[in-house]
């Protein structure tokens, strides 16, 4: 096993200079390390990233990946948005060079208990719920991962909190050996990265990597309506801790809470985690769609684990008004509403996006082809879907999966996107953004992509 916190004197390679590669060269710099940071695009593409580390002393490796300087390293770490399969890292490691990601390597550095949640949706509503939660009864805590922070910028914090909230991608854990999370969440699994994977199977064999090291102290959440994670469960790896499972079938509440774990029974939750047995009501839960239960009910379930007061927890779902880019409502024009759900960047988020509306809805979907399947919307786009728009480089494929199901129109730009799914609404329809591609053809992010939408919706008068 290697140990990640002997850093002092040693030859570390960053690839990938993003707010990840930034984090990270200033915290093993600190640590004495001599840092090089490798990353195929230029000083001029990078000049944002590089003042903020201008007052180090790191050695450059820019515009490419220079073989010999890798071969030179005692451990190379990777950034999430760079592929592990690149021949150059093949080339390193057969010659002995070791290459770890930014995520397995940060973990090594933290001592507070961390909840790690993982699955293709919901993750980031969920680390946004068990934040609050945990918040909201005194639990001092940090939230970041996958969303938004990396996990390197926690390591520099000089007060550390009670808790770690990490939210934790296929990518992050393509890497992870070593990591051993306290609480465990798998929201789903879908279809997802196959522009990144060469199969399903890859994709799944990334994502089971947060069991590897559960223990008898761990606590997985699952979600027992999606089989494919009940088919995770069967991993003895998984069995090695405590498991609660959540449900929205009320005919599972026998079950579950004969074994741990929680159920909705109509606007109820019902959790049960020892003897007895906590009831929260979601009569007054703002979010929209039956996802957003799922939600609630694995946060709602570790953030009691977690010490947190159910007074805290029921007002947190009281009040709860959902993620920014996640089903947003933006604006009522003219009796038609407006929802961005730019987050929603695979098929599996479009379908339980549409499925918090009846019918009368003009989809803006597109972005940059990841080569998934989009049939699997088909039955929803029949029933609910009035107008398809498809913008961006996976639009000819969107339309070759699903364009003859519904209206169905092939857009140059992004504004005209957005501008024609107004002009085809009628009072009582809904525009809904849930691209079910990445941003990545046009835009930085989903942020950006959500960002702008919200932008040109505001202009419509």
């Amino acid at each position: 096993m290697y140990d990640y916190r002997d850093v002092k004197g040693k030859k570390i390679m960053v690839v990938g200079l993003g707010r990840t590669g930034v984090a990270l060269s200033r915290f093993l710099v600190s640590k004495g390390a001599e840092v090089t940071i490798s990353d195929h695009k230029s000083k001029a593409e990078l000049v944002n990233y590089l003042e903020q580390i201008e007052d180090l002393e790191i050695n450059y490796d820019l515009g490419g990946h220079t073989p010999k300087l890798f071969l030179q390293q005692n451990l190379i770490i990777l950034s999430p948005g760079v592929s592990p399969n690149l021949k150059i890292f093949e080339y390193a490691k057969s010659r002995g060079a070791l290459v770890t990601g930014e995520f397995e390597f940060a973990a090594a550095w933290i001592d507070e208990p961390v909840i790690a949640v993982t699955g293709t949706n919901g993750k980031s509503t969920v680390c946004e719920l068990i934040q609050h939660m945990l918040s909201e009864s005194g639990i001092t805590n940090w939230l970041g991962g996958n969303y938004g922070r990396p996990l390197s910028e926690y390591l520099v914090l000089p007060e550390k909190p009670q808790i770690v909230v990490a939210e934790v991608s296929s990518f992050q854990l393509e890497h992870c050996e070593q990591f051993t999370p306290k609480n465990i969440i798998f929201t789903n699994l879908a279809e997802n990265h196959l522009d990144r994977y060469r199969s399903m199977e890859e994709y799944v064999n990334a994502k089971r990597k947060i069991f590897r090291n559960t223990n008898q102290g761990t606590t997985s959440v699952l979600n027992a309506d999606d089989n494919a994670v009940v088919e995770l469960a069967r991993d003895p790896a998984v069995q090695r801790g405590r498991i609660f499972y959540f449900s929205r079938k009320p005919s599972l509440e026998s079950q579950i809470m004969n074994i741990g774990g929680c159920v909705l029974i109509k606007d109820e939750l019902r959790v049960r985690r020892g003897p007895e047995i906590e009831y929260f009501s979601l009569t007054k839960v703002k979010v929209r769609g039956y996802h957003q239960r799922e939600n609630l009910m694995a946060a709602t379930l570790v953030a009691l684990e977690c010490g947190a007061s159910r007074e805290a927890v029921q007002k947190v779902m009281d009040n709860y008004k959902g993620m920014a880019h996640r089903l947003e409502y933006v604006r009522k024009v003219g009796g038609v509403e407006f929802f961005n759900d730019s987050k929603a960047t695979n098929v599996h988020a479009v379908m339980r996006a549409l499925d918090c509306f009846e019918e009368n809805v003009i989809l803006i979907m597109g972005g940059k082809d990841t080569s998934l399947n989009y049939e699997p919307l088909i039955d929803r786009i029949k029933r609910k879907v009035k107008t398809l728009i498809l913008v961006g480089e996976a639009k000819e494929h969107i339309n070759r999966d699903i364009g003859d199901h519904s209206e169905t129109y092939l857009i140059g730009t992004f504004e005209e996107a957005v501008l024609i799914a107004y002009q085809k609404s009628r009072i009582g329809n809904y525009v809904l953004l849930s691209p079910g591609a990445s941003s990545f053809d046009i835009f930085d992010s989903y942020v950006e992509r959500g960002n702008y939408f919200k932008e040109l919706v505001n202009k419509f008068k």
